[in-house]
C-alpha cells in the first residue's frame, strides 16, 4: 500500500536555533550598556571612530569571556598555572563558539626570536637537515642557534630503596647549533669606554657618566668604590693592570658595603646585563641614547651574522646549509623546498611546505626565516599569526581579527580580503575591527558604535547592511564615499635631502632627492623598501623627529599626563600656588593614598580565580591622600585636574588664575591630533591602537626638528578623522618643518605635494624607485601599482 508521503518541511531541529552571538547590557571600558546579536558563520564588521568602544566589545567583551570560560573548563590544578581573567562587565553573554584572535600586538622583541622560530618553520627544518644533511652533525638541536653545545661528567647520587645509596659515574653530552662568539646573536658588541667613565676623576670624584649612576647614594657606585679591589679616591687612568682588569672584567663575588652583602661584578659585564640584555625599544629615551652612544654593534665574524656554530653551516642538502636556507626570500625557500624528493620525510616535507606556502598565500613571501621578528610592522606581525589559522580543519570558531588592512597596500587588502571570505565559508564566525572601506564592503552585517569616542562613544548606532550603513547618517556612513581630490596646485621644495647608495635590506643602491619643506609621502607595495629607505637611509640626528609604529610602553599608573610630560607643569604651578613639594601631587611619589599606594583600587588575589579589584573606601578611587586634595589651584584640586578631558583642561590651563602655557602647549597638540575627549588620568593600558599612536604623535610634536618622518600615522584612523590628519599635516609644513611621511592611505597621497613610489614588488622584486613626482602626474601616468589604484580612488 503506498502511502502520501508527508510534503512539510520537518521542523528546524532545537540545535539550529544557536545561530547568534547574543551581548545584553556590556559595559565594559566606555560602553553604555550595549546590547547586540551576532550573527554566527557571517563576517561581521565593526566600525566606529577610534575610541568608540569597538575593541571593548570585541576583545574585552566576547573574547575575554570566552577564554575565561574555556580556562574554567581544566582543572582547579591546572587554573593555577593560568592567567586568571575577570568575568566582563556584561548581563549576558551567551551563544559563544571558541574564539582565536589574531591581534595587531607586537611579536616578542627578543634578540633571539625570528620569522622562523615564531611560527615553527625553524622547528621543521632543522628535523629535516638532522635526517638529510651531509655530513651528520647531530639531532635537530645541533642546527638551533638558541641551543649552545653542553658537555659534563661527574658522579651522581642513586637511591636503591632500603639499599645503601650508591655513586655511580656519568657523562652528559648535548650538541647545539649555537654560536660562540656572538652566543646566537649574529652581532658582536663593543662597548666605548670614554661614555663610561671621565678616566681623569676618581670614583670618589663622580668618574661614572652612566646615566643613574651617581656617586653619593648609588648602590651601584658604592660597591665598585667600598670594594677593595680599587682605590676610590685615585683617577681611573692611573690603576696598576691588575686594578683595572678587576675595575673592569672582575668575576662576581660578595662584598660587604656599609654592613650589606651586595654582589660585585666587573663593569663590562654589569653594563652587559644591565643594559645589552635588554630591548633597546623597550629602554627609556635617556637610557636607549645612551647605549646608541656607549655601545657599536657588528657583524659577528665568527658567524658571518648567521647565529650558528661551523658545524652547522657545514652540513648541507643540495649544497644549501641551513644558514642559506633562513636567508632566502621564502618564496625561494618553498620552490627549493618543493624540489626536494624523499620519501623518508615525506610528511615533513608536506607540512613544511604548506606553512611556506602560506607565508606567499598571505603576501609575505617576501620576508626571510632569519629576519628578526622584531621588525616586523604591526600588519606584518598580524599576518605571521594568520598563517596557522589558513590550513585549520577547525570550523565553527570565532576568529577575531584588528585591523588586518594595517600596513597593506590597496593592492594587497583584496587578497586579505579574500582571506577573511575564505575563514567564513569553512563555517566559522569572523568579527573584524576595521576603518577601509574597502574591507567594510565585504562584510555580511556592520556594527557602528559610536557617535563619538571616549565618553561621546559606546552606544550602537547601526546594525544591519552595508548598503543600510551608507543611508544610515552615523558618521562612519557619512564618510564612508569620502574621496580626497589632489591639490590644484602642490609647495614648491625649500631644499632636497640626498639619499645615495641605500642598500639597506632590499634596497638596490638607491638614489633620491627628498624634497623638504613640503608633504612627501613615500608609497609602494608591503615589502617594496619604503621603511628601510626612510628608516634606514635618512640620518636619525639633529632636527630629525621619527614617529614610527613601536608600540607604547607604560602600565596601568601610566596615562596620558605622565607619559606627555604633561603632569610636570601641573604638579609645578600646584606646588608654587600651595607653597609644599611637588612630589606631594604625584599618585606614583609622595602624594599617593597610603592605604591603595595610589593605585585607585585595592587588587585581591584569589589564587586560581580571577582575581579581584575594588576602589579603595579610604581615597575613593582618587589615588591621593586626603590631606593632598586639601591644596587647590585655579579652584580645582589634584584628582578633579586629572579627572579633566583634554579640552578642558585646555581650557582651564589656558586662561584666568590656572594659566600654565607649559601644559597648554601641550594640551593644544593633544587636542590638534584628534585626543580632545581623553581624560588626563586615564590608564595607557585602556587606549586603543590608534589612540596611542597618536599620542606618541602629540608627545613628539614638542620636540624641537625641522624634519618629521611618520610611519604610517593614519592607522587605526577613522574615515572622519583622517581629514583632520591632513589637517594637521598641512600646518606642520606650514609652520616651515618638512613632512616625510611611510603611507598607503590613498587620501594621503592625493593630499601629498611630492610622491616616491617603491617597487615594482617586494623583496628582491622591489627596492626601486619606480615613480618621484606630483600625485596629478603618478595619477595621468598610472605606470605603477600606485598610480593605478590612486587614479581609481580620486576618480570616483
Amino acid at each position: 500500500m503506498v502511502t502520501k508521503r508527508d510534503t512539510q518541511s520537518p521542523a528546524p531541529h532545537v540545535a539550529d536555533s544557536h545561530d547568534m552571538i547574543r551581548v545584553h547590557g556590556a559595559r565594559v571600558n566606555n560602553l553604555k550598556d550595549v546590547s547586540i546579536e551576532i550573527p554566527k558563520r557571517r563576517l561581521t564588521v565593526f566600525t566606529g571612530v577610534s575610541g568608540s568602544g569597538k575593541s571593548s566589545l570585541v576583545f574585552n567583551t566576547i573574547a575575554a569571556e570566552s577564554q575565561r570560560l574555556i580556562n574554567e573548563t581544566y582543572s582547579a590544578f591546572l587554573q593555577g598555572f593560568m592567567p586568571t581573567l575577570a568575568r566582563p562587565e556584561v548581563d549576558v553573554l551567551d551563544g559563544l563558539t571558541t574564539v582565536i584572535t589574531v591581534d595587531q600586538q607586537r611579536m616578542g622583541v627578543d634578540p633571539r626570536s625570528t620569522v622562523g622560530t615564531a611560527t615553527d618553520a625553524n622547528a621543521m627544518l632543522r628535523i629535516l637537515f638532522s635526517r638529510l644533511g651531509k655530513p651528520y652533525i647531530g639531532p635537530p638541536s645541533a642546527y638551533s642557534f638558541n641551543t649552545a653545545s653542553v658537555r659534563a661528567s661527574g658522579g651522581i647520587t642513586v637511591d636503591r630503596g632500603e639499599a645503601k645509596t650508591k655513586t655511580v659515574k656519568a657523562t652528559f653530552n648535548r650538541t647545539g647549533g649555537m654560536c660562540t662568539r656572538c652566543e646566537g646573536r649574529g652581532a658582536v658588541s663593543d662597548i666605548d669606554l670614554t661614555q663610561l667613565y671621565d678616566d681623569s676623576k676618581s670614583l670618589a670624584e663622580g668618574a661614572f657618566t652612566i646615566p643613574g649612576w651617581k656617586s653619593d647614594s648609588q648602590w651601584t657606585v658604592q660597591v665598585y668604590a667600598q670594594s677593595g679591589f680599587v682605590d676610590p679616591d685615585k683617577p681611573i687612568r692611573e690603576y696598576t693592570k691588575k686594578e683595572l682588569r678587576d675595575f673592569l672584567y672582575g668575576e662576581p663575588v660578595k662584598v660587604k658595603v656599609n654592613g650589606v652583602n651586595l654582589t660585585y661584578e666587573g663593569l663590562i659585564p654589569k653594563i652587559q646585563k644591565s643594559f645589552l640584555s635588554k630591548d633597546k625599544e623597550a629602554l627609556q629615551p635617556h637610557i636607549r641614547a645612551f647605549v646608541e652612544r656607549a655601545v657599536t654593534f657588528t657583524t659577528c665574524p665568527e658567524c658571518d651574522g648567521t647565529r650558528l656554530s661551523e658545524g652547522a653551516r657545514s652540513s648541507k642538502i643540495k649544497r644549501i646549509s641551513i644558514a642559506d636556507a633562513c636567508a632566502m626570500e621564502i618564496r625561494d625557500l618553498a620552490k627549493w623546498i618543493r624540489g626536494l624528493d624523499e620519501p623518508s620525510v615525506a610528511p615533513l616535507l608536506t607540512a613544511l611546505q604548506q606553512t611556506l606556502d602560506s607565508f606567499v598565500e598571505i603576501g609575505l613571501g617576501y620576508l626571510s626565516l632569519d629576519r628578526p621578528s622584531g621588525t616586523l610592522s604591526g600588519g606584518e606581525a598580524q599576518r605571521v599569526k594568520m598563517i596557522r589559522h589558513l590550513g585549520s580543519s577547525l570550523t565553527d570558531v570565532t576568529y577575531i581579527f584588528d585591523e588586518p588592512t594595517i600596513g597593506l597596500h590597496p593592492h594587497d587588502i583584496q587578497r586579505m580580503n579574500d582571506l577573511l571570505l575564505r575563514l567564513r565559508d569553512k563555517g566559522n564566525t569572523v568579527l573584524v575591527v576595521e576603518h577601509k572601506p574597502e574591507t567594510i564592503a565585504i562584510a555580511d552585517h556592520v556594527v557602528d558604535l559610536g557617535p563619538g569616542a571616549g565618553t561621546g562613544g559606546g552606544t550602537v548606532c547601526f546594525e544591519g547592511t552595508v548598503e543600510g550603513l551608507r543611508t544610515g547618517g552615523t558618521v562612519t556612513g557619512r564618510h564612508f564615499d569620502d574621496r580626497a581630490t589632489l591639490k590644484e596646485s602642490v609647495r614648491k621644495p625649500t631644499g632636497t635631502l640626498e639619499i645615495r647608495g641605500a642598500s639597506t635590506h632590499n634596497l638596490q643602491g638607491v638614489d633620491v632627492d627628498i624634497p623638504l619643506g613640503v608633504l612627501a609621502v613615500v608609497t609602494g607595495v608591503a615589502g617594496s623598501g619604503k621603511s628601510s629607505l626612510v628608516h634606514g637611509s635618512i640620518p636619525a640626528g639633529e632636527g630629525v623627529v621619527s614617529v614610527d609604529q613601536g608600540a607604547i610602553r607604560g602600565s596601568r599608573r601610566s596615562n596620558p599626563a605622565t607619559y606627555t610630560g604633561l603632569l610636570e607643569p601641573i604638579r609645578k604651578a600646584f606646588a608654587k600656588a600651595n607653597g609644599v613639594k611637588p612630589a606631594l601631587f604625584s599618585a606614583n611619589s609622595e602624594g599617593a593614598c597610603p592605604t591603595c599606594n595610589g593605585a585607585g583600587v585595592i587588587y585581591t588575589d584569589l589564587g586560581m580565580m580571577a582575581g579581584v579589584a575594588t576602589p579603595c573606601e579610604d581615597c575613593e578611587g582618587k589615588r591621593f591622600d586626603a590631606s593632598v586634595l586639601e591644596y587647590h589651584f585655579g579652584g580645582r584640586d589634584i584628582s578633579e585636574v586629572l579627572a579633566m578631558s583634554v579640552t578642558e583642561a585646555e581650557e582651564f590651563f589656558g586662561a584666568g588664575e590656572a594659566r600654565t602655557p607649559a601644559a597648554h602647549a601641550i594640551l593644544r597638540r593633544l587636542a590638534d591630533v584628534g585626543l580632545g575627549y581623553l581624560s588626563l588620568g586615564q590608564p595607557l593600558t585602556t587606549l586603543s591602537g590608534g589612540e596611542r599612536q597618536r599620542l606618541k604623535l602629540a608627545t613628539h610634536m614638542g620636540e624641537k626638528g625641522g624634519v618629521y618622518v611618520l610611519d604610517e600615522p593614519t592607522a587605526g584612523l577613522h574615515l572622519a578623522d583622517v581629514e583632520q590628519l591632513l589637517g594637521l599635516l598641512d600646518r606642520l609644513v606650514d609652520s616651515g618643518k618638512s613632512v616625510i611621511v611611510v603611507e598607503h592611505h590613498q587620501a594621503v597621497m592625493a593630499h601629498a605635494d611630492w610622491i616616491i613610489d617603491l617597487g615594482p614588488g617586494a623583496g628582491h622584486d622591489g627596492g626601486k624607485i619606480v615613480f618621484e613626482g606630483a600625485p596629478a602626474d603618478l595619477v595621468a601616468a598610472r605606470s605603477t601599482l600606485t598610480g593605478e589604484h590612486l587614479a581609481a580612488y580620486v576618480g570616483g
